[in-house]
């Protein structure tokens, strides 16, 4: 058995009145995050990750912000076609750990939903999704409020 390990690391900015996705789910909130896609900031970095682990090398390289059919689009299928990517190659996801840096709104009420969203989408269990949430204490852009920050970890087996 070959065991890989991956990392992701993502911001987005926050911007009023956008929709905010986080998790694969629309969180209420005055703000959302401003990107290409959706900006689901925690999908990013689980795609990255991922990658990252089959040396697939990143979200950026599979879904570019330049290519316009990528405007738009729920990040959920993008994480659906990095893990097709990962099934063709023999892997299977074993965990993903992921902390997500934000000052508001508060994410714990929604960490359950966000597990069961990403399990379906990947094919892999909820139990197997770790979503820790934190704040930065008010210290730099996510302190001000002004964006989002994830990061995340993965294990993948072939």
């Amino acid at each position: 058995m070959k065991i890989r390990t991956g990392f992701g690391y993502d911001v987005h900015q926050l911007q009023e009145g956008l929709p905010f996705w986080l998790g694969g789910i629309q969180v209420p909130h005055t703000h959302g995050a401003l990107g290409h896609s959706d900006a689901d900031v925690l999908i990013h970095v689980i795609c990255d990750a991922l990658l990252g682990a089959a040396n697939l090398r990143d979200i950026g390289f599979h879904f570019p912000d330049t290519d316009p059919q990528y405007k738009g689009i729920d990040s959920k299928r993008l994480l659906k076609e990095v893990v097709r990517l990962l099934t063709e190659r023999g892997y299977t996801i074993s965990n993903i750990d992921s902390t997500i840096c934000l000052e508001a709104p508060k994410v714990n009420p929604h960490i359950a939903e966000m597990q069961r969203v990403l399990a379906e989408v990947m094919g892999i269990d909820a139990e197997d999704i770790s979503i820790k949430a934190t704040t930065t204490e008010k210290l730099g852009f996510v302190g001000r409020r002004e964006g989002v920050a994830a990061y995340a970890s993965v294990l993948i087996t072939k």
